[in-house]
């Protein structure tokens, strides 16, 4: 089951997540912001060796170790790759203090009722068999809701939970993350539904079950307090959701006990041309932004 000094981390320690998990669609988005466009690489199989690359960069850099970065999610290829000749997830956590994490959804349906549901995820419990052997402690898997439909809304919360668990079954601990678009007509009536789904449900769970739950900042600050002190949740997150750093960070800062799991705000600022003393400079300015808005006391 799981490693109870994981467990303690995430419980407690202060410090955020970072989200190392853009996969196949938006991965050359994050390849050109990183300074290698599309012209530099020919396929898919380049395409994420050059993303892995910046992964592995980013998890050796000094700056990157569990002092503030409490846990890492990762994209499948990156779990199945190495850093410094070991495992990435077993170099996480035994060099760096990180906990890892896996992305396990396979993307989004077309938009319905409002919301989008996560695709048909085959094979997934092989993936979690795997994930288990290799060390990782939990996993993460977006849907999104972009309406306040209530009956949509129950439709991403039932089919986060029901997957949560198939995945808890494997001994691992399900991050849920129906996320609430930014963009949305009707954000602030629609994070109030999904609260209230999210919280039914929690309150339906047997006592042994633990669940994290990542969510947009929201409009409303403190909005999540009741998720953030649910007996069933291990910590609620937040995604970055199209904000810069600095924006992000600074409505995170507005509500007590969230903390960040951010990707493009946490590597916004780094560049393949760096030298390393400039990528760990970078990352570390990054790093202490979002730890000091993750750690705000109520």
């Amino acid at each position: 089951m799981h490693d109870s000094q994981m467990m303690a981390q995430m419980r407690a320690k202060p410090g955020f997540i970072a989200a190392l998990d853009q996969s196949g669609g938006s991965t050359p988005k994050a390849l050109e912001a990183y300074g290698i466009p599309e012209s530099a690489y020919h396929g898919d199989a380049e395409m994420f060796e050059l993303v892995h690359e910046m992964r592995v960069r980013i998890v050796t850099a000094p700056s990157f170790n569990g002092a503030k970065v409490l846990a890492a999610i990762l994209f499948e290829r990156t779990m199945d790759g190495l850093a410094h000749g070991q495992p990435v997830p077993s170099y996480l956590w035994k060099e760096r203090g990180v906990v890892p994490f896996l992305k396990v959804d396979k993307g989004l349906e077309d938009e319905k009722d409002g919301v989008q549901l996560m695709k048909p995820i085959p094979g997934l419990d092989v993936l979690l068999d795997r994930a288990a052997g290799l060390g990782v402690f939990g996993t993460k898997m977006r849907s999104v809701v972009n309406l306040a439909s209530k009956s949509g809304i129950a439709a991403i919360a039932d089919q986060q939970f029901e997957l949560a668990e198939q995945i808890a079954a494997h001994g691992l601990v399900p991050i849920l993350e129906p996320e609430a678009l930014i963009k949305s007509p009707e954000r602030a009536a629609a994070e109030e539904l999904l609260r209230d789904a999210l919280a039914e449900r929690l309150d339906a769970l047997p006592d042994h079950r633990n669940v994290m739950i990542k969510l947009s900042i929201p409009v409303t600050p403190d909005l999540y307090a009741p998720l953030i002190t649910h007996p069933r949740v291990v910590r609620v997150v937040a995604l970055s959701g199209g904000f810069s750093r600095d924006e992000a960070c600074r409505r995170l800062a507005e509500n007590h006990g969230m903390i960040a799991s951010f990707s493009r705000a946490l590597v916004e600022d780094l560049n393949h041309d760096m030298s390393e003393a400039e990528f760990d400079a970078a990352l570390g300015t990054a790093i202490d932004q979002i730890y000091e808005a993750s750690t705000v006391k109520a």
